[in-house]
């Protein structure tokens, strides 16, 4: 019995994690240089798979499916912030212009640390996409501060996403 518990595990432990999707990997950053990735993701209401779309490196197209009264799309945008080796705060504002809603609501004001032993913390942001077609943005606009020497680095993006 025991044999089978282990083996079973093992098995959902290998093939869990050769599944499962990771953050993006950030390339061409020098190390211990504050910086952030992010992934896009998104699905319709009685799809219990998310979409996988964009994310910040091997960039391509970020396009979404526009809501409709009769099928909303939610969309999930998961955000990384990487640490710089010491503690790492992040500090500003991320808007996410393409989600439903009045344009205060689409903007979030973002306080978050990667303390000196982790290399990454996350966060995220659910939201309905709008049914508006257009040319919409997430827009990053932080700054980073590495604790220990009080240096001091802004972190922006904008990221282009279409809705069709």
């Amino acid at each position: 019995m025991q044999l089978r518990v282990f083996a079973a595990l093992t098995f959902v432990a290998v093939f869990g994690s050769a599944c499962a999707k990771r953050f993006p990997e950030p390339t061409g950053v020098q190390p211990g240089t504050p910086h952030i990735s992010w992934m896009l993701i998104y699905d319709y209401r009685d799809n219990y798979y998310s979409e996988f779309d964009c994310q910040s490196d091997f960039r391509t197209e970020c396009v979404l499916p526009v809501s409709k009264s009769d099928g909303q799309v939610f969309s999930n945008i998961h955000f990384y912030f990487h640490g710089a080796g010491a503690e790492t705060r992040y500090e500003g504002t991320i808007n996410i212009a393409y989600l439903q809603g009045v344009a205060d609501s689409h903007t979030s004001q973002t306080n978050i640390t990667v303390k000196k032993n982790e290399s990454i913390t996350n966060s995220s942001t659910t939201g309905i996409v709008t049914s508006t077609p257009g040319r919409y943005s997430v827009d990053i606009s932080l700054m980073a501060t590495v604790v220990d020497t009080g240096k001091t680095q802004a972190v922006r993006q904008s990221v282009p996403v279409t809705v069709k």
